[in-house]
């Protein structure tokens, strides 16, 4: 099991995750650039930004690092 995620282009280490929005972004600006993305909410104020597919594979990580499974990777 690994202790990073592929969030975006990046590597996360999971110990850094604070929090993941349950809910994509909207803000109505018509140059946003994050709408429909996932928040993903990392130590010191910083964010990074996953699809539908990426924050799910996280939670799932994050689950597992918890429990002490290690079968959320396949």
């Amino acid at each position: 099991m690994s202790v990073f995620a592929l969030i975006d282009d990046k590597h996360v280490p999971l110990y850094r995750v604070i929090w993941i929005a349950a809910t994509p972004h909207f803000c109505g600006e018509e140059d946003c650039e994050r709408e429909g993305f996932y928040e993903v909410r990392l130590e010191q104020a910083e964010s990074v930004w996953a699809n539908q597919q990426q924050r799910d594979e996280v939670l799932a990580a994050i689950e597992s690092w918890h429990t002490g499974e290690d079968e959320w990777r396949s």
